[in-house]
């Protein structure tokens, strides 16, 4: 019975958390949108730059961030500072993954992009058990920062 309750409560938690989303390529965004929405979670927002990214992040739990954005190639620092300030968990989904390819402290990791939904789905979902400590199979497109 109590294993029951935890087992719930822990569902619970992974429908609660909330996605930012830092992608400056509009009908992008709209798709990864799309995809978490479709999920039944919650978007806490899209970003295309610096300043909009770290105003939102008082509101997310989880962020996919790009490395080349509106202002530039801001997304590394942005992706560390969303991590380390604000507690994210970050993946990087760009088409250059070799700019992070050493890793970004506080980061999860990386995928390449494009991006399928059903890899979205699959981030997700890890991301979302691992912030509430359920155990998660990492999907195999992603890339771990050690």
């Amino acid at each position: 019975m109590a294993t029951n309750v935890v087992r719930r409560w822990q569902r619970d938690d992974l429908m609660k958390q909330r996605v930012l989303i830092v992608e400056d390529e509009f009908l992008i965004a709209l798709d990864l949108e799309a995809t978490v929405e479709g999920m039944g979670m919650q978007v806490a927002g899209l970003a295309h730059d610096r300043g909009q990214a770290l105003r939102l992040a008082p509101l997310a739990d989880i962020a996919f961030v790009d490395v080349n954005l509106a202002d530039g190639p801001t997304g590394p620092e942005i992706g560390r500072r969303l991590a380390q300030e604000h507690g994210i968990a970050v993946v990087f989904m760009t088409g250059n993954p070799e700019v992070v390819a050493d890793g970004v402290k506080g980061a999860v990791g990386v995928v390449q992009k494009p991006v399928m939904p059903s890899v979205v789905e699959q981030l997700v979902k890890y991301l979302a058990a691992r912030r509430v400590g359920m155990f998660a199979v990492v999907p195999a497109q992603m890339t771990v920062f050690a």
